[in-house]
Parts: C-alpha cells; structure tokens; sequence
C-alpha cells in the first residue's frame, strides 16, 4: 500500500494529467435525422449569419452570460440561445459564444437545427420555437470508468448532494457545493483517498421553475443508470445539466460573486415631491375618495374568492377531470357511497390497530361491516389536493370496472375534508411483501409465481382491450399488485390511470406520474404513453417475480445495473437460468416454463415501442407453450458494466456510443 504523502502526489499527477488531455468541446448533435436542410444559398443561412452576429456582438456588450437572438419568419426563421456556466470569467465566456458558434456550423454545415455542449457554455439553434422550453433529446453522458470501493455509501452521499443542489438551482438555475464523503478508489494499482465530491447544477436560465425542476428529475433518473458508483459523472441535454467529480472543477470564487450588473433588478424611479400650494380641503377629498375606491375593491375582490370557492367545492363534488380536462360524472355512482360515520365505526376510529399501511395517497386500515364483511380503508391525507383528484379519477374509473384479477372497489365517502376508498380486503398483501423478502418468497413457488403473472397479464388485457372503457394504468408494479386468500392477483391504485377513448393509440402528457424503474423510456423522457407503456411495466414485473429482485439498483457481483440490462445480457449468452431465484432452481418446477417466461419479459420491455408485443399476444405466449416467441431487442436504458464498456461500446452499431478527445469518458445519446 501506498504511503499518504504518496497517494497524494499521484492523485494531483491524475487529476491535472485529465485536465490537460481533456477537450473543451463535448459533443454535438446535428438535428434529430441528419437531413439535408438548407442550402449555402438559400434566406436560413443569411439568417443564421445574421443571428450568429447578433450572439457574439451581445456577448461582448453584456456579462450576463445568457444570450439569445431570433431572425427571419416562417420556415426560414432561426432562433438560437447560448448560456455560459455562472463560474467563468466574462472573457472566457465571450470566447466560448464565438467557438461555439463556428464549431457548431463547421460540424453541422446543412441541418436546421444543431446543439453543441463546451465545458464552459451550450449553445443551441433551431427552425422551430425553443424559448422558454424544456428540451430533452440528447441526453448526453460522460462518466469515469474508474468504480468507487463502497458504492451504497458514494451513491448515498452523492443523492445528500445532489437533493441540496437541486433546492437552490430551480430558483437560481446554477448551483454548486460539496458533501463529505470518505471512500476509497483503486486506479491504477493505487489506492486514493477522497474525502469531498463536489458537484454543479445548471439549467437555461429562460426556464421557469417547474421547467427547470422537472428537467433535472429527468436528468436524475439517467444518471442513476449511467454513472452510479463512478468517480466521476457528467449528463447533460440542452436545457439542463449535471455534474460531479471528486475534486473542485468549479471557479468557487465567482460562484459566490454577485450576479453580474445586468442582471440585477432595476430601482424603481423615484417619485417626485407633491407640488406644494395644494389645499388641505382638496387633500382630505382625494384621501376620502381613494379610501371608498380601495374599499369597494376589496369587497369585490373578497366576494369574488368566495363564489369562486363555493364553485370549485361543486365541482370536485360533482365531477372528476383527467389531463386533458375530461369531464366525468361522479353521481352515476352515487350508490357506492357511504356514511364517514359508518366506515370509522368499521374501522374502531382508525385505530392504529387496525392500520394495514401508509403510502404517498394516505392510510390504509383493516375494517369490517356489520355483517362481519371485511373491507379496507384508504383514507386520503389531509390537505392533500393532488390526491382529491386521484380520489375521484379512482372512483369513476375502478367503479365501472368488474374482473377477477382487479381489486374490487366496494363503496367510497365524499363528505367535509374526509375522502376515502374502501375496497375489498386482500388477507395476503401486496405482492412486493413477499417477492422481495428473502424469507417469505420462500412460499411462492413457482405454480404461484406463474399465477399470478398470468393473473395479472389478464387484468392488464382487460383494462387495454376487454373493457367498456380502454385505461392506461401508468402505476403497475409490485406493491400494486394485491394478493387474496388464494393468492390470486389484483391489480390495484388506478389514482394515475389514464381513460383512452376506443380508436385512440398514444398520448402525451406534460406530467409524468408513476414509478420510475417501471416507466416506459418513451413515457420517462417525453411524456409520450401508450398500451406499450403498461406493456412495459409488466415486463419489469416479470423479471422481478422470477428473479426475485428489485429491478432498480439490481446488484450483480460488483456491479450496480438494472435487472432488465441483466437478463438480457444472459440471454445472449444463454445462460438464462442465472436470473432465476434460487429457490425456484431448487424447486419442482419446470426450468423451460421459467426460462421461456423471462424471455417473455424480455419482449414486453424492448426499447422500441414497436416492437413490444400487446397484452393479447402476452397472453397467448403464456397460455400456448407451442407459440414461437420472437428474438428481443436490447432493453431499454440497458448498462454495460465497468468491464465490457469499452469492447463492446467500440465495436457494437446498436448502441450508438460516441468517445469524446479523453478516452476514460464515454458518450451517449439517447434517441427521441
């Protein structure tokens, strides 16, 4: 082992060898299908040329480090943006906007729209409007494919972090800072000790606050996949970007400097003195008169409030509204409702005892009518308002709703602030209860394990194909599926589901809901949902029933993965029977019947929406062990670990994996 003094010396040699080798430019991205799109002669370019003037003359006349300009109309408009990180000179900043701008042109000499990511700025220009938007596509990563020793304890401390940064960026849109974290890193046969990960947060400042926070949750998710348990980690889109390393990349000087000039709000002007001469009568007149008038509009205004409450108390009672404001009628069931009294006496005052569980909706509690029918209870927390509009989204929908494999909605109240659900009692849980822990997966074998995978396949074809209505469920995984006496599964929480009218296909949503580890890349990313997204979802469920394991942060040997890139690579190598549970490989039951299922799982979260099949052919593979089943592609967000990256990332076209100047960083983009 090396001595300290050492270890420090080299550790300085590594990180200023990376800083000198290392490119300012990053990537690039030449529009979304590479086509030709204007001409060296033609009104887009002079229009370009124009704004690419417009850049760097506002550049030089202002340090605010955001520029953007737009000229032309129509087809041939050009809009552009460039924002340079907070921390660099305003010098440096300047030269940024101006290579930028050349290297983005020189690159990408024909297409309409074009992105390119500098260490110290990314610059942006398009046809189509991008102010004031998010912009997600490409996702871009770098990470260093050196692995920390305790990769639980760095990812921990990297989330403290990352949460910090991410309370100050979406006001501030920039955000550094630092967090404790010893560990130790072998390289290079060496051991170096870091005891600080330092990290940044940008998003374009043209961006509000809720765009720029959901911009780096998504962000978030893809790191988790890319660079959990690296030295270093950097990804990045046009809108937003995150970065840490385990040594200060960041000007901290500057960062703590005040915003430049420009920025700063304006003073409001000064109101002159009132012209002297005036007399007192007159004074007290206009007091009089501005008093009445100030009085009158805040009667108005207090009137106003409380009709347009009592309107709004109506309407919830009244009617529920999905994302596209849809309205459906509550009262057509006004049959399932109940009295709040006659549901707290059924569950003793929700008494602790009787309390089954605790979720982001509310309490659950065990109960039971007069004639001794046990039911179960989801009350809705108070003051909670995004989940009044679940409450009744779940109500219409699971009322109209009648199959064996769905939970059965029994009645609901409606009455003051109380809002609850009751359902019919499931003695046996929730599926993750069991499938998850070591000791009690031990009871489901694999004649169960295949029942409820069918159980549930044929609850999803209901909702997609079988029902009056065709739902999107948006929330299917473990703890959502219930479990009766018999273990028969029950699809449960329909607080997200989507209603889809008969002829419809896909959707989009700028409100992503759901569980991420389960969600559809296309849904994740973009907001697009479809059948496939629950297609998707149970792909995910599969894998987890027959592995026994959590599909996020799966761990195998060293490494941190998900379970669906796992299976895959298995697959290839044909070695599936390495994803089965020990258990069930110890069991009675058949190896073909497990191995045929993850194959099918495989399908069912393809990244390509295309090519996953429908729950009816789900069903029919499953039920029909004649039925060929077809080659899967590569999963989606599928992870290469630390030992195979660069073989096959150099050698593979599917992965469409680029290397920028610093071969210990890898580049990925992820298609729209």
């Amino acid at each position: 082992m090396a001595s300290p003094g050492s270890s420090v010396f080299i550790l300085c040699m590594f990180i200023c060898s990376v800083s000198v080798i290392r490119s300012d430019f990053y990537n690039v991205a030449c529009g979304r299908d590479n086509k030709v799109n204007y001409t060296s002669t033609s009104i887009y370019k002079r229009n370009l040329d124009t704004v690419q003037a417009t850049l760097i003359s506002a550049a030089k006349k202002s340090s605010s480090g955001f520029y953007n300009a737009s000229v032309g109309e129509g087809l041939d408009q050009v809009n552009a943006l460039v924002y340079c990180r907070r921390d660099v000179q305003p010098d440096i900043c300047r030269s940024c906007v101006k290579d930028s701008m050349n290297k983005l042109r020189e690159l990408c000499p024909s297409t309409k729209e074009a992105d390119i990511w500098y260490d110290e700025c990314i610059l942006r220009y398009s046809n189509a409007s991008i102010f004031n938007k998010v912009e997600t596509w490409p996702t871009v990563y770098w990470q260093l494919q050196n692995n920390v020793t305790d990769v639980i304890q760095f990812n921990k401390n990297l989330r403290d972090l990352l949460d910090k940064l991410k309370g100050r960026v979406a006001q501030e849109k920039f955000a550094t800072g630092n967090v404790t974290a010893e560990d130790v890193f072998s390289t290079l046969n060496h051991e170096y000790f870091f005891s600080t990960i330092y990290g940044l947060m940008q998003c374009s400042p043209d961006l509000s606050l809720k765009q720029c926070t959901n911009c780096i949750d998504q962000l978030e998710v893809f790191l988790q996949s890319c660079c959990s348990g690296k030295i270093r980690g950097h990804i990045t889109n046009p809108s937003c970007d995150i970065r840490y390393e385990t040594y200060r990349f960041y000007n901290e000087t500057l960062v703590n400097a005040p915003p430049p000039q420009s920025q700063l709000p304006l003073k409001p002007p000064l109101v002159p003195p009132p012209a002297a001469g005036k007399d007192d009568s007159n004074k007290r007149m206009v007091l009089i008169i501005v008093v009445v008038i100030v009085g009158f509009v805040i009667l108005l205004f207090v009137m106003v409030c409380v009709v347009k409450r009592r309107r709004e108390q109506r309407t919830y009672i009244g009617r529920s509204r999905n994302d596209d404001d849809d309205v459906v009628d509550i009262s057509t069931i006004e049959s399932l409702r109940y009295d709040f009294s006659t549901i707290q006496a059924a569950t003793n005052s929700f008494s602790d005892s009787n309390k089954l569980g605790e979720g982001g909706f509310g309490s659950v509690y065990k109960g039971a009518f007069q004639d001794s029918k046990e039911i179960a209870v989801k009350r809705l927390s108070r003051g909670s308002n995004q989940g009044q509009k679940e409450f009744i989204n779940e109500v219409i929908l699971v009322a109209k709703l009648q199959h064996r494999n769905l939970v059965k909605l029994v009645g609901f109240c409606f009455e003051g602030s109380e809002r609850l659900l009751i359902y019919e009692f499931m003695p046996n849980a929730s599926l993750d209860y069991f499938i998850f822990d070591m000791m009690k997966r031990s009871y489901l074998d694999w004649e169960r394990r295949y029942k409820i995978i069918s159980g549930v396949a044929r609850g999803i074809l209901y909702l997609h194909e079988d029902s009056r209505l065709r739902i999107i469920h948006r929330d299917l995984k473990a703890s959502n599926v219930l479990l009766d006496a018999d273990m028969n599964p029950k699809i449960a929480d329909f607080g997200i589901a989507r209603l889809f009218d008969l002829n419809e296909t896909q959707a989009m949503t700028n409100k992503i809901v759901g569980t991420y580890g389960y969600m559809a890349p296309e849904y994740a990313m973009y907001g697009q949902f479809s059948v496939k997204s629950d297609v998707f979802s149970f792909g995910v469920l599969v894998l987890e029933i027959l592995s026994g394991k959590k599909n996020h942060n799966f761990r195998n040997g060293g490494n941190v993965e998900e379970l669906a890139s796992f299976a895959w690579k298995n697959w290839r190598e044909g070695t599936l029977s390495n994803v089965i549970d020990p258990i069930l490989k110890n069991s009675s039951g058949s190896i073909h019947e497990m191995i045929r299922c993850i194959h099918i799982g495989l399908l069912c979260v393809q990244e390509k929406v295309t090519d996953r099949p429908t729950m009816a052919s789900v069903v029919l593979m499953l039920n029909s062990f004649s039925h060929s089943l077809a080659v899967p592609s590569k999963p989606a967000f599928l992870m290469h670990s630390s030992s195979d990256t660069e073989n096959n990332s150099r050698n593979s076209t599917e992965n469409s994996v680029q290397y920028s100047i610093d071969e210990a960083s890898i580049t990925d983009l992820y298609p729209r």
